[in-house]
């Protein structure tokens, strides 16, 4: 934090360990808006630091910067904090079930991977077994 009571670019970008470009860049898309010293030099106050938070853990969870923008409430400004908290249950809801696809996938991957290995392995004990009888 500065002396200012926030927290510059490079500050952020070292503590969530992203780019500085990356958080230009959700500057650019409206998703945070740091205030300018008088120098130019941004300056990200409390707001700004809880919005990259939730932004990266949006991306984190799969979350395209349209979905994070919509819960952040940016695309109305008629959104309170209830609505807010519905778009996030929603998305959320439709993360969990995405995860949950991939985990069942990934389930019978692994049966099948297993099945197969124990195939080849008993494979490899039959052709042994004939090269000890052979010997």
């Amino acid at each position: 934090m500065t002396d200012d009571g926030g927290w510059t670019i490079s500050q952020l970008a070292t503590e969530f360990d992203v780019s500085t470009r990356s958080i230009r860049f959700y500057e650019e898309k409206g998703l945070i808006c740091p205030e300018r010293t008088p120098g130019g030099y941004r300056l990200y106050n409390k707001r700004d630091r809880a919005r990259l938070k939730l932004i990266l853990r949006g991306k984190r969870f799969g979350m395209t910067l349209d979905e994070i923008q919509d819960i952040l409430g940016l695309g109305s400004v008629d959104m309170d904090e209830a609505e807010q908290i519905r778009k996030a249950i929603t998305y959320g809801q439709r993360i969990m079930a995405d995860v949950q696809q991939r985990m069942d996938e990934l389930k019978i991957m692994h049966q099948d991977l297993m099945d197969i290995g124990d195939k080849l392995q008993a494979r490899l004990d039959e052709l042994d077994g004939r090269a000890a009888n052979e010997a």
